[in-house]
């Protein structure tokens, strides 16, 4: 499956029934932490979750896809170096650095972070399961 480079944010949800329309409610993280804002209108890609928890026998068939780029099996890391985020400090590591979660439960290793702030960082360093990120401005409300 190919995701578009634009995807701002990635998470689960039910569909309910509100009187007579149907509704995806988007998690409060991705508001207050991710790259979208409330009252914007958004394009939405809904992927079932059947087919994304368990593969078909046919997609090992499939040809590569023509970008050059390597097809794996394991998740690839949700931010990249040089990006820009607004994170929340969720707890702080063994180091004592700040953690915070972001799509999937990805860790972003904030150095200099305390629980509780809400920080715009750049991504330094992207490993398989965390990143690093430098603080670039500590006076997010």
């Amino acid at each position: 499956m190919e995701i578009s480079d634009k995807l701002l944010c990635l998470f689960s949800a039910d569909v309910t029934v509100t009187d007579d329309t149907y509704v995806v409610e988007i998690p409060r993280r991705e508001i207050e932490t991710g790259s979208i804002e409330a009252g914007e209108t958004y394009r939405v890609a809904l992927i079932s979750r059947q087919e994304a928890e368990e593969p078909s026998s046919s997609d090992a068939s499939e040809p590569a896809p023509s970008s050059g780029s390597t097809v794996s099996s394991e998740p690839q890391p949700p931010v990249e170096i040089g990006e820009i985020r607004y994170v929340e400090i969720e707890d702080i590591g063994k180091q004592g650095d700040g953690i915070a979660r972001v799509e999937r439960g990805y860790v972003i290793i904030v150095p200099g972070a305390e629980v509780g702030e809400r920080v715009k960082i750049e991504v330094s360093e992207v490993k398989s399961n965390f990143a690093v990120g430098e603080i670039i401005d500590d006076d997010i409300l």
